[in-house]
């Protein structure tokens, strides 16, 4: 048995248990186990689909839909995840069997009864409390089992807290809640379990977690990882650079870390091993690529459509402000990556044959030409195809991806042998790019699909999903078939058995990789409902105001410790929504206060991020842990490595929220969003280097200093020139109609506003209020951001604010005072601190080359 088959068996039940559930009953059973989740991903497909509109039937609202989706999720909890470590495997218990029809039945409830409970809502009965307690009860159970401890532990300490208000510290307390008043804000309304969350994974989640394992079951997983070795595998530390690469694309439709880690891991780490890399190192590589999966888009683990319901802003907007900071990273990794091949002298996996100079850089050339045309050819040739065509448009592009699939299908079946192979043969030396890349080509276009209906489309992300499942239904129950037909191996019939057994089995393996999910998201909706039944987000604002003493910095270094502990142990749905439902409001709140207005993206991308790093961070990191059993490394060392690897990812945060033009906010022009991209990657580039004590040749400390200070420089560049050139020209309040007269359309009203809460306690914030277009005078722009004001003496007052304005949801109230108006001051641009910063670079570099010439000669 090879070192690597070895790995995949060492790990095999750690896959089942974080993914699919450790149970495979014989008989009975085990077709019932197979049975459901065919049926629970039928079922999404009916509810995403036109279908129940077209025909009048089945049709389901919401809240119905979020019931019959968590009763499929927990029923399955309680029959494919074992109770314990000893339990059973291979049979179902009866107290499961029962555990699992109560859970069901409870979670179905809301389904059942609907009318029922609409009619007498805020007047539950006792069947109505007894129900919602079995159902809260056996939800944590299935939490426990499908996700560990973790999670199911924080849910129960808020709903312990929901009881307990009176009889907690002061500074936590409340006045409490009843059974029946929690029960049914928790169970019976959409407030708590059965919330957003609940919601987008019905809606969203479901649909894409299952795209992911059809491409799976495909056989794209295989081919995206043979194509990243087949390109990077030849380089210094080749294989840990497909590593990423492999789990960044893994990442991209995956909707765990962990999974990540054990789906990719089995093959990278054992290569990388193989080529020098410690185990403790090839683990950490592995673990670093996949967590940032997490945080790339489109997916983002499927936070990305949660930011899209609690932000309030369009799915292609967050997929732009999450795409340069993901982009730069995984750039970092990469970097980190090649600078431990360099200080340990790796090489990389031998290849066929050598190209030339000529030949690398015309098929470099080539390659990146030939993605810009082909881009731009689908963009601009669909778009005036729609144009001129109308609704007939939608069809013939139908007809040519048609075409285009068996076209390439035709190309794939030449390199069969490069094809549907498995993913964790042994691998000696590096496959030839050109036929690796012709074996699987036509893997891309149901993810050109997918990107295409969200993006230019703006279909909804259900229903971009859904046209892209169909096509993959269409790819798996065509793609054995054709290629059977092409490479005359197999009779028709044979291949065809063959592709619905694929299909059959895609639609399983992604319902059963759904059930930890969805029961996380339903867990998490706890927390959701006790935040708002209990007002604790208050609290967490007050705590973390008191021990960082009101300064900026040390908030939000506290808020991204806080984050990092809450994200232990959570998966990454479950994730986003407990800190960003803790600690969002946080810095919004406190930033305010000091003056720093910072978009409310921003924000749930900083807490985001610290959520996700807890994957790799000791002493949890539940996915260090998994890469750990297949390094054969210890964990704890394992998971410190990774984290080291991710200081680059833990700075950005810190760096946007200051500079959103890393998240492509506030780009006015082709030039000035060059500048931006390229000197972040300069910037995060320059920082892989301090923090691995390595460029050209080994750092020294100074060298380390003047690096991180180049870093700090390119990602803020602001914090200097505002030194030289204020960024804003403050006036009293008493000018606020001068200021608003100079603005400009488009621009806000930025005001610094004092006064009481409804607690009596004494607020002073910063705002930003947007004026109507078609208000022209001062006046008008005033009276449209919902402001009534009244001048006394020297000071201007909020006479009234008007309900439903931008100024009622900032949170001003009358009889504040206005003390100060902001106006943006003309100055030169900051990015001219780039140029003394790349010169004291450039001669870094000088040095570290001439020292490392100089080692090189002794």
């Amino acid at each position: 048995m090879t070192k690597t088959t070895q790995a995949s068996s060492d790990v095999q039940d750690m896959v089942a248990q974080a993914d699919t559930g450790a149970r495979s009953p014989a008989g009975m059973p085990g077709r019932i186990l197979w049975f459901v989740p065919l049926c629970w991903s039928l079922f999404q497909l009916w509810y995403a689909s036109p279908l129940p509109f077209v025909f009048d039937f089945g049709v389901l609202n919401d809240t119905e839909a979020r019931s019959i989706h968590l009763a499929f999720a927990i029923f399955l909890a309680f029959t494919a995840y074992p109770a314990l470590k000893h339990s059973p495997r291979d049979r179902i218990p009866v107290v499961d069997w029962v555990l699992a029809f109560a859970g069901s039945l409870s979670a179905a409830y809301i389904y059942l009864f609907y009318t029922d409970l609409a009619g007498r809502s805020g007047a539950p009965t006792q069947i109505d409390i007894v129900i919602a307690v079995v159902g809260m009860v056996l939800l944590l159970e299935a939490t426990r089992r499908a996700l560990g401890p973790p999670l199911m532990v924080v849910a129960a300490v808020f709903l312990l807290y929901t009881f307990g208000g009176p009889h907690m510290p002061d500074v936590i307390a409340h006045k409490g809640a009843s059974l029946n008043k929690a029960m049914s804000h928790l169970w019976l309304t959409t407030e708590g379990v059965f919330g957003i969350a609940l919601g987008v994974s019905t809606s969203f989640v479901f649909l894409f977690v299952l795209f992911g394992a059809m491409l799976e079951r495909a056989g794209a997983g295989a081919y995206f990882i043979k194509v990243a070795f087949s390109l990077l595998g030849h380089m210094r530390g080749g294989p840990a650079k497909a590593a990423v690469v492999a789990s960044g694309l893994s990442g991209l439709v995956s909707g765990s870390s962990i999974a990540n880690v054990v789906t990719t891991g089995t093959f990278t780490i054992p290569l990388m091993k193989k080529v020098g890399f410690p185990g403790t190192k090839a683990g950490a590589v592995e673990v670093a690529a996949s967590t940032n999966g997490q945080l790339t888009p489109p997916i983002m683990g499927a936070a990305a459509f949660l930011m899209v319901e609690y932000v309030g802003i369009s799915y292609v907007e967050v997929i732009k402000a999450a795409l340069l900071p993901a982009l730069i990273s995984y750039i970092a990794l990469l970097y980190i990556v090649h600078l431990e091949a360099c200080k340990a002298g790796m090489t990389g996996l031998k290849r066929h044959y050598k190209p030339t100079l000529a030949q690398s850089l015309l098929s470099f050339c080539g390659t990146i030409l030939g993605l810009v045309v082909l881009s731009a050819a689908v963009y601009y040739g669909i778009g005036w195809t729609k144009d001129v065509f109308g609704a007939a448009a939608t069809p013939m592009i139908a007809v040519l991806i048609l075409a285009a699939y068996v076209a390439l299908i035709k190309v794939s079946a030449r390199y069969q042998d490069h094809l549907l192979e498995d993913p964790n043969a042994e691998l000696t030396e590096v496959p030839d790019p050109g036929p690796t890349i012709k074996s699987g080509l036509y893997f891309l276009l149901p993810i050109v699909v997918l990107v295409w209906c969200l993006t230019v489309e703006r279909f909804s992300p259900g229903l971009s999903a859904f046209w892209a499942t169909v096509f993959m239904i269409f790819i798996l129950l065509t793609q054995r078939p054709l290629l059977a037909m092409f490479n005359k191996e197999k009779t028709f019939s044979e291949a065809s058995a063959e592709g619905v057994v694929d299909l059959l089995e895609s639609l399983v393996s992604g319902a059963r990789n759904m059930i930890g999910i969805g029961v996380a998201t339903a867990a998490a909706g706890i927390v959701v409902g006790v935040v708002t039944l209990t007002g604790i987000g208050l609290v967490m604002t007050e705590f973390v105001e008191f021990i960082s003493g009101g300064n900026i910095m040390l908030m939000l270094l506290f808020t991204a410790v806080i984050s990092l502990i809450l994200g232990m142990g959570l998966p990454t749905t479950a994730n986003y929504i407990v800190v960003s439902t803790l600690m969002a409001p946080v810095i919004v709140t406190l930033g305010a206060q000091s003056g720093l207005i910072i978009p409310l993206i921003a924000v749930h991308l900083f807490v985001f991020y610290f959520g996700i790093l807890a994957d790799d961070t000791p002493p949890v990191g539940l996915a260090a842990f998994a890469a750990a059993a297949i390094a054969k490394s210890d964990p704890i060392r394992t998971g410190i490595q990774g984290f080291t690897y991710d200081i680059r990812t833990a700075i950005l945060p810190f760096m946007f929220i200051f500079n959103t033009q890393l998240l492509l906010m506030d780009i006015d022009s082709w030039w000035h969003l060059f500048l931006t991209v390229s000197s972040a990657v300069i910037a995060m580039l320059t920082f892989s280097a301090a923090t691995q004590g390595w460029w050209f040749t080994k750092t020294k400390w100074w060298e380390v200093a003047a690096l991180l200070l180049i870093t700090f420089s390119l990602f803020r560049p602001g914090f200097w020139w505002d030194m030289v050139y204020p960024a804003k020209h403050e006036m009293p309040g008493t000018l606020i109609m001068d200021a608003a007269d100079k603005l400009a359309i488009g621009q806000p009203l930025e005001l610094q506003v004092t006064g009481e809460n409804l607690e009596g306690k004494l607020v002073s914030k910063h705002v930003l209020l947007p004026f109507d277009e078609d208000a022209i005078s001062p006046e008008d722009r005033i009276a449209s951001t919902g402001l009534m004001l009244r001048q006394e003496e020297n000071k201007m007052l909020v006479d009234l604010v008007e309900f439903g304005s931008p100024a009622e949801a900032s949170g001003i109230d009358f009889d504040w005072e206005i003390t100060k108006v902001s106006l943006p001051a003309v100055r030169p641009m900051k990015e001219w601190v780039f140029i003394p910063t790349l010169m004291l670079l450039g001669a870094l570099g000088w040095n570290q080359r001439r020292r490392a010439k100089q080692q090189s000669s002794v």
